[in-house]
């Protein structure tokens, strides 16, 4: 054989880059996505609620073990969404039929796929830097029960972003009828910490809030770091613009930037409560969890036939 004289060098392969994994369980009841880098992600489809989110090997969201995950009943911490009211619905109001914390939560949401991005700002980014992953409910996937209770015609998108940064969770509401609607709405988040008396809440001062542990008075937040020592269940008034944020032991844990939503409600039962709570454990859990939860819930967000309304929150683990 003849050697070329000037043989051309081979082309080079281009490694291919890391994706994220998607995947769905057998009986499609969970959708799960993990990042090259580590960081996880689980979402139950009833309720579309995140059951698990893990980032430098810790996870984030406190989840009770005693919580039934077989659609049953709403979740038991992680991420349930509240909608299309918060508290016990007012007698006088379209949602009075509705159980507290309304329909989302209790319904078998429907995936609607995934989509990734690979951020311009990592120069040396090998693969995509964020999953996000969109789950729908219309009327269509409720039972007939809440669809006599509220009888409107809606459209809800609910999308979970993981990223190395950190967690969004998003909710894009539509009137898809021919009469106007309100609504309100909450994402429960449950935080996973060590000892919630060693946890503050940070940037609530000169903010007014209801208390739902002294009859519903409003009062306003005196302290720049609130800690928790007792049964807390406030609904604070915030700017949406104003970042919170969660620290233990004097170290920052949390970041949570709100979209759209100028309410935070903070919860934690105390150990009297969680006596009574069949679906809480361990007995001590309440000693690991926080709730810091975005929403709008002190008011209505009326929404004409065509409107939207577009909401959510981007959290920072650290």
């Amino acid at each position: 054989m003849v050697d070329r004289p000037k043989k051309p060098s081979a082309i080079p392969v281009s490694p291919i880059a890391p994706s994220p994994q998607v995947e769905i369980t057998s009986d499609s009841s969970r959708v799960s996505a993990k990042l090259p880098t580590g960081e996880s992600i689980e979402i139950l489809l009833y309720g579309a609620t995140v059951i698990s989110w893990k980032s430098g090997g810790k996870e984030n969201l406190f989840l009770s073990d005693k919580t039934h995950l077989d659609g049953s009943k709403a979740v038991r911490g992680g991420i349930p969404l509240v909608f299309p009211v918060f508290g016990p619905p007012p007698s006088d109001h379209p949602t009075s039929n509705l159980p507290q914390h309304g329909f989302a939560r209790n319904a078998r949401w429907e995936y609607l796929g995934k989509s990734t991005s690979e951020s311009n700002a990592r120069p040396n980014s090998t693969g995509d830097d964020s999953v996000k992953l969109d789950f729908g409910l219309e009327p269509s996937n409720l039972s007939e029960e809440p669809r006599k209770s509220w009888p409107y015609s809606f459209g809800l998108v609910y999308s979970v972003t993981l990223s190395r940064e950190g967690l969004g969770t998003s909710m894009m509401v539509r009137n898809e009828g021919q009469e106007a609607f309100s609504i309100q709405l909450l994402l429960h988040t449950y935080f996973k910490v060590k000892d919630i008396c060693n946890v503050t809440v940070s940037d609530l001062k000169g903010c007014s809030y209801i208390d739902k542990v002294d009859s519903l008075r409003e009062k306003t937040e005196t302290t720049s770091d609130l800690t928790i020592s007792s049964e807390i269940d406030r609904v604070y008034t915030v700017p949406a613009n104003q970042l919170l944020t969660i620290s233990e032991d004097n170290t920052k844990r949390f970041e949570i930037q709100r979209d759209n939503l100028d309410n935070v409600v903070v919860w934690n039962p105390w150990i009297k409560k969680v006596a009574g709570m069949s679906d809480f454990g361990p007995e001590d859990g309440w000693k690991h969890m926080i709730c810091v939860e975005a929403g709008s819930v002190s008011g209505w967000q009326k929404l004409e036939p065509g409107d939207t309304y577009d909401a959510g929150q981007s959290i920072k683990a650290f």
